[in-house]
């Protein structure tokens, strides 16, 4: 049984409802130039609900002070709850143990922690990296980085037409200099579900670790770290009903250990002389200064509420969403659906012949319709489908088909104005 903060309730201890769901998220009251809002920018950053709010306030009012060290009531209750929102993570995404579970500031963060602490490590001249065209920014820019200062060489998965990793060209890669595999569990930019079970395996075959980029998985899917048997797992507060400024990375133990701090200062060392500095045991050793204490803890909370919910019925709603959208938007003159792989989340991201996706975010705003527009970081995949930018629409559990035709209206009316 997943046990709540108190004095919190559960927020769906029966049939999933989306109108009692939506009742939990204020901000969805908000009308934008006069008309309700209908917020389809999840993949960028979800809504927060009242639940999570009432905690960080209740942090901020009644419990706040830095951790660890302090031998003061409010020093140990702020250490205590930090801690335990720690172990909530843990169970999460199935951990082994709460000290795999590094505090971050996102999942950007947790990618450039492993470069520095595994990459610039074991990784020399001649090595290869494995990477995907379907990878964000933050898991390209950071290995070019190393691979730059180190003479190491990048190599990248190709995709198929429908945005799918070609599997067989992936395992093709592997060379007696492979060192690391980077890969996305989801991609932000076409809701491909990469197939990372598999993908690991055969790493782990040729004795390559495997860092996950589950910034788009965990808020959407039950994540089982040790079923999935990954070496790293990074994702982001701010997308799973959370705060911003605050992240975690998952690491195997015996390969943390190993790794070299990222960053030096306080709470990361056992003790300190000009001669020598001895690091901290895990997970502090990773996380030096003062951590996101009322971020973490409010990320805690926002687990208790997904759990709540129960992350196979946000799977499944998002799902039904994804597909009437899907159907819908078929229907609208002038459309190409920008990656359509078989397994996906709820990601539709698309053109519109003879519109800017500039002009159709725009337009969109005016009627309430939140959606992002841009290469969402991930040029190499706008490159692959020759297409500067895409509009895209990411919906959470707490969207409706209702919005979802709303949205579609719009849109038809959008390109209307355009293509008369």
């Amino acid at each position: 049984m997943q046990l709540m903060e108190p004095g919190l309730e559960s927020p769906l201890t029966r049939e999933f409802d989306v109108a009692r769901i939506r009742g939990d998220f204020p901000i969805l009251d908000l009308k934008v130039n006069g008309r309700p809002l209908i917020y389809f920018d999840n993949a960028a950053s979800s809504q927060m609900p009242q639940p999570v709010i009432d905690r960080l306030v209740r942090y901020q009012t009644t419990q706040h002070a830095n951790v660890n060290r302090g031998v003061h009531y409010l020093s140990e209750t702020a250490t205590a709850e930090y801690e335990e929102a720690r172990c909530k993570l843990q169970r999460f995404i199935h951990a082994r143990e709460a000290r795999e579970i590094i505090f971050t500031s996102g999942t950007t963060d947790a990618i450039n922690l492993v470069m520095h602490g595994y990459g610039r490590r074991f990784i020399g001249a001649g090595d290869e990296i494995i990477l995907t065209t379907l990878e964000h920014h933050s898991n390209i820019v950071p290995w070019q980085m190393l691979a730059e200062e180190k003479g190491a060489r990048i190599r990248v998965v190709p995709v198929n037409d429908a945005g799918e990793l070609l599997v067989d060209q992936y395992e093709a890669l592997f060379s007696e200099r492979t060192r690391l595999v980077g890969v996305l569990h989801v991609s932000n930019a076409l809701g491909t579900i990469n197939p990372i079970k598999s993908m690991v395996a055969y790493a782990h075959a040729h004795g390559v670790p495997v860092l996950v980029d589950g910034a788009q998985g965990a808020p959407h899917m039950n994540v089982d770290v040790q079923d999935l048997d990954c070496d790293f797992y990074t994702f982001s507060g701010h997308k799973m009903c959370g705060p911003t400024g605050i992240g975690i990375l998952y690491g195997k133990a015996e390969l943390l250990e190993r790794m070299q701090p990222y960053r030096g200062g306080g709470d990361m060392i056992l003790s300190v002389t000009f001669e020598k500095t001895t690091y901290n045991t895990l997970p502090h050793k990773f996380e030096a200064g003062t951590p996101p204490i009322a971020a973490a803890i409010g990320l805690g909370a926002a687990v208790d509420y997904l759990l709540g919910v129960g992350m196979e019925s946000i799977a499944t709603h998002e799902s039904s969403l994804l597909a009437h959208a899907t159907a819908r938007i078929g229907h609208v003159p002038g459309v190409r659906i920008i990656g359509t792989a078989a397994a996906k989340t709820a990601v539709l991201s698309f053109e519109v012949e003879g519109v800017h996706p500039h002009d159709i975010g725009t337009l969109l705003n005016q009627e309430g319709v939140a959606v992002r527009t841009g290469h969402h970081c991930v040029q190499p995949v706008m490159a692959r489908f020759r297409v500067p930018a895409t509009t895209r629409a990411s919906f959470a559990f707490y969207n409706t088909i209702a919005e979802v035709d709303s949205f579609i209206e719009s849109l038809r009316a959008v390109r209307e104005i355009f293509v008369p």
